[in-house]
């Protein structure tokens, strides 16, 4: 019997940060649960960081993962909303790190790529093949089938020959 692997995919965003959970059993993907954690706009940064730690602790802790995958910051035209995202990646990166999970990292256009195979999919497109990938995902948000995207991109690439020596690199400096 071929284990299952359960990823969590993780769209990273100050307001809304979007997950996915899914699981892998040889070539076959199957969706297991998403959704959103939110940030109050009105509280001040370092307390809205502190809800979207809260609130992956929570999803990792409920759903229990084996490795993670969070999407790259593209940098925009404002600086202070980059930096502002960053931290919110940051986030995204630690808890599942501090969880003890390997955590990847992909460009937009590599999940784009992987998910609708085009790189510059328009997000109705990667909602409708998240959906024909995953059947009986609901998709709550655009947040959370982006989330799913970047686990389905993790799916794909997570046995490739650069990604093994990447994770290998991280274990031996560990």
């Amino acid at each position: 019997m071929e284990k299952v692997i359960r990823l969590i995919g993780i769209d990273p965003g100050l307001r809304n940060t979007g997950w996915g959970i899914i699981d892998i059993v040889g070539n076959r993907l199957s969706h297991v649960a998403d959704g959103v954690v939110k940030s109050d706009g009105a509280l001040p940064l370092a307390a809205r960081l502190v809800q979207l730690q809260d609130g992956l602790v929570r999803v990792i802790e409920v759903h229990r993962p084996d490795e993670a995958a969070v999407e790259e910051t593209f940098v925009n035209k404002n600086a202070v909303s980059t930096l502002k995202l960053g931290q919110a990646r940051a986030i995204a990166l630690l808890v599942p790190a501090n969880a003890g999970l390997s955590v990847a990292e992909y460009s937009p256009n590599l999940i784009k790529k992987s998910v609708v195979g085009a790189g510059h999919a328009a997000k109705g497109q990667i909602q409708m093949m998240v959906k024909t990938l995953l059947p009986g995902a609901t998709l709550n948000s655009a947040d959370a089938a982006d989330a799913l995207a970047v686990a389905i991109c993790h799916a794909h690439h997570r046995t490739s020959p650069q990604a093994m020596a990447e994770r290998a690199v991280e274990a031996q400096a560990s």
